[in-house]
């Protein structure tokens, strides 16, 4: 039969004396327009990230599961990630490795929390109001931040663009510096890592070009600077996750301290951008971090920040008009 308007055949699963046939073409039907959303719904995710796709689907269409294979590649740098390889810990340890120090002697904790070489080892929780960015009389966070030039035009439309998501769904803003005395200044050095909270001054924040500026990972590191921590330590985490010790790697079993969080009475988010993926510091290829009472829930799988991401940043800086 051809459509009128559209000027193209196609078949209807209409023949009444063959009962196998119409089975099989309504099977197919179904399983074809699977693919096609299965396929949207994967485009629209990896438009999170910076990245040229190059994407194959093995699809067979008697199976009864599809294998779908995704290469993603930095348009500067020549690795490419697996789809399994995107998630926030594994990202963060291929740019950190063997990051413990930086030349200026700040120490490197938790894979990418930066702190004093005079202070504590562990990262203090944001609980101080010193730790917080002002507030305006109007209820905005305005938080100054300059952009070093050893950035592409890319990678600071990747970096601006992840920092405008905050003004979307927060009362936090940042806005280009011009001489306020606190602020961000993001460069491309060693890795990737952020100080928790405001330090006062200028405040370093790395992403390197070649690991780091990636849209997530980019919410990562200033969620640290608003003063956030890791989610996989927080003070209640062994109520959620086990820690698997004997399959981290000797000497890094620091990173899986708990911290004493101000956890601003929201539930454990397995979903938080600010999660670690189970295989953190892997030692052997076994999970690390693993999920209770399901071991099966998906960790560390974050493309961009949670609803209660927002939602602590928003009662972290009580932010009125979002809460």
């Amino acid at each position: 039969m051809r459509d009128a308007e559209k000027g193209y055949k196609y078949t209807e699963c209409t023949d009444r004396h063959n009962s196998q046939s119409v089975s099989e073409c309504s099977r197919f039907k179904m399983k074809a327009l699977l693919v096609i959303v299965l396929a949207s719904a994967l485009l629209c995710v990896l438009q999170s990230y910076p990245v040229e796709v190059d994407l194959t689907l093995k699809f067979d269409p008697d199976a009864e599961d599809q294998v779908w294979k995704v290469k993603t590649k930095h348009p500067e740098n020549e690795t490419e990630l697996s789809a399994d390889s995107m998630d926030i810990s594994t990202l963060l340890e291929k740019a950190n490795a063997n990051l413990d120090k930086i030349p200026d002697g700040t120490v490197i904790r938790f894979g990418d929390i930066a702190v004093d070489p005079l202070g504590s080892t562990n990262a203090d929780p944001c609980t101080e109001r010193s730790c917080k960015w002002p507030q305006s009389p109007q209820g905005t966070v305005y938080i100054p931040f300059e952009v070093s030039n050893d950035f592409s035009l890319q990678d600071r439309a990747i970096i601006e663009g992840a920092l405008s998501s905050f003004a979307q769904y927060t009362c936090i803003e940042f806005i280009r510096r011009t001489n306020e005395r606190d602020y961000i200044s993001v460069q491309s050095l060693s890795g990737c890592y952020s100080f928790i909270g405001r330090r006062g001054g200028r405040q370093a924040l790395s992403l390197n070009r070649r690991g780091c500026v990636y849209h997530q990972v980019v919410q990562h590191e200033f969620l640290h600077a608003l003063g956030f921590n890791h989610e996989q330590t927080r003070s209640d985490r062994d109520s959620y996750v086990n820690i698997l010790y004997e399959n981290i790697q000797r000497g890094m079993e620091y990173n899986f301290n708990r911290v004493n969080t101000n956890n601003l009475g929201t539930p454990y988010d397995y979903d938080s951008v600010m999660h670690y993926g189970r295989y953190a510091f892997s030692s052997n290829g076994r999970p690390t971090i693993e999920p209770i009472p399901d071991p099966n829930v998906s960790i560390g799988r974050a493309v961009q920040f949670s609803q209660i991401d927002i939602e602590r940043v928003n009662r972290l800086y009580n932010c009125r008009n979002y809460l």
